[in-house]
C-alpha cells in the first residue's frame, strides 16, 4: 500500500490526560469489524510503539489540549490523522452510554464510513504554534493589567477619590500620585505589579514587530489596511496558517465563525447570531479593527462607507451587526491581499464609478506594484486595557 492511498483500517482514538481508549477496526459488506482494542499512554515513545510499524491506518481523534502535538506525531508515522470536531459529535457527548470504549468506537465507525461528518480541524504547525504562544501570552499579561487597572480605579471611586483618565501604559505612574493615602497599603503592590505587566507587555510588541518582519512578511500586504497592526496581521496569518486551503476568500467568514447560524424550516428563517467557531482571539482582533474602521479616527474607505450604511438601516442592535459585519468582510478583505499579492485600494469604489469605469464591489482590490502601507495605530483590541 502507498503512502497517499485511502487506508482500509480505521482507528478511534479517545485521548485523555494520562492514556487513551483505542479501537481499531476494518470495514466490511455489513459494517466495520472490531480488531483490536486497549489501552495507550498519552505519551510520544507509547504512541510511536503502538503506530510506528502498522500498515498505514486513519487515526480519528477528538480536538483537544493533546490533539496539536498528537496529530503530528501520528502523521509523521505515516498514518492520515483526521482531527473531529467536538460540535459535530452530539452522537458522543450526548450519548445515554458514555464511556472511553464507547467514544472511541463512534470515533472509529465513523471515520470509517464518513470522515466528511466530523468536521475535521486542521491544525497548525509547531512552529505556528509556539509563535501564537507568544501573542497569547501578550494578550494574557495585558487582560491581567485591565483587571488590576479597574480594582485600582474601583477602590478609589469607593473611597470617594476616583481617579483621572490615562492610558494603560501610564497608570502605575500617573495612579502612584493619586491614590489616596489610606489605601497606599493596599494597593501600591498591586501599582507595582501593573508596572512590572506594562514592561511585560511591550517586550511582548518588539518581539511580535520583529517576529512579523523577519518570519512573516506576508503581515505587510495586511498593514495596508489601516486599523490592521502587527498584532492582529500576525495572527490572521498564523492561525490561517495556509491560504490556499481556503477555496475563496468568503470562507475565511465562516472559517472564523464570523457568520450567522442557521436553522430554517420550511418558510421559517431565523435570525440568529454568528457561530463563535473557530479562534476566538483572532475574531475579538478582527471585530477590534472593525470598530477602529467605523470610529471616529477611522478612515475614509469603501468598507467604512458600507459599514455605515448598515449600522443606519435600524433596529436595536443594527451597530453591533455593522462591526461584526465588517469584521467578515474585513477577514474576506485579508484573505483576498494575501493570496493575490495585490495593493490595497481604500476607495476603489469611488475610483471605479466614474464614468467609463465599471463599478465593482466595495471590498475587491486591484493588484499592482507593492507600496508600504500607512502607519497605523495599534491593534485597537490588544492595544485596549
Amino acid at each position: 500500500m502507498t503512502k497517499d492511498s485511502t487506508p482500509t483500517r480505521t482507528m478511534g482514538l479517545d485521548v485523555g490526560k494520562k492514556r487513551c481508549r483505542y479501537v481499531l477496526g476494518e470495514g466490511e459488506r455489513d459494517g466495520v469489524r472490531i480488531l483490536e482494542q486497549g489501552w495507550v499512554a498519552t505519551n510520544g515513545p507509547a504512541i510511536t510503539k503502538l503506530l510506528g510499524d502498522r500498515e498505514r491506518t486513519r487515526v480519528v481523534m477528538e480536538v483537544g489540549r493533546a490533539s496539536p502535538w498528537l496529530s503530528r506525531l501520528v502523521t509523521s508515522l505515516g498514518h492520515e490523522t483526521i482531527v473531529a470536531n467536538p460540535r459535530e459529535l452530539a452522537m458522543i457527548y450526548k450519548s445515554q452510554k458514555k464511556n472511553d470504549r464507547e467514544d472511541a468506537r463512534k470515533l472509529m465507525e465513523v471515520g470509517h464510513l464518513n470522515p466528511k461528518l466530523l468536521s475535521p480541524v486542521h491544525h497548525r504547525s509547531a512552529k505556528s504554534q509556539s509563535a501564537l504562544a507568544v501573542i497569547r501570552s501578550r494578550d494574557l499579561a495585558v487582560g491581567t493589567r485591565t483587571s488590576l487597572v479597574n480594582h485600582v480605579r474601583g477602590s478609589c471611586a469607593s473611597m470617594g477619590e476616583p481617579l483621572e483618565s490615562c492610558s494603560a501604559a501610564s497608570f502605575h505612574k500617573q495612579a502612584g500620585r493619586q491614590v489616596p493615602e489610606e489605601l497606599k497599603v493596599a494597593l501600591a503592590p498591586v501599582l507595582k505589579v501593573i508596572g512590572g505587566l506594562t514592561k511585560t507587555i511591550g517586550r511582548y510588541d518588539s518581539t511580535i514587530e520583529a517576529m512579523a518582519e523577519k518570519e512573516y512578511p506576508a503581515t505587510e500586504r495586511l498593514r495596508q489596511v489601516k486599523g490592521v497592526g502587527p498584532i492582529t496581521s500576525l495572527c490572521f496569518v498564523l492561525t490561517l496558517e495556509d491560504p490556499k486551503r481556503f477555496p475563496r476568500s468568503r470562507a475565511v467568514g465562516a472559517y472564523l465563525g464570523l457568520t450567522p447560524k442557521q436553522d430554517d424550516s420550511g418558510d421559517s428563517e431565523k435570525q440568529l447570531h454568528i457561530t463563535k467557531a473557530g479562534d476566538a482571539m483572532l475574531r475579538r482582533l478582527l471585530v477590534g479593527s472593525a470598530q477602529y474602521i467605523l470610529g471616529r479616527y477611522g478612515p475614509d474607505t469603501d468598507l467604512r462607507r458600507w459599514g455605515l450604511q448598515q449600522a443606519e438601516r435600524g433596529g436595536k442592535n443594527a451597530k453591533k451587526r455593522a462591526v461584526v459585519a465588517v469584521a467578515r468582510k474585513l477577514a474576506v478583505l485579508l484573505h483576498s491581499l494575501w493570496v493575490s499579492g495585490s495593493t490595497y485600494e481604500p476607495l476603489r469604489e469611488e475610483t471605479a464609478a466614474k464614468p467609463g469605469k465599471k463599478r465593482v464591489r466595495a471590498y475587491r482590490i486591484t493588484a499592482s506594484p507593492t507600496r508600504r502601507p500607512s502607519p497605523s495605530g495599534e491593534d485597537a483590541a490588544a492595544a485596549k486595557p
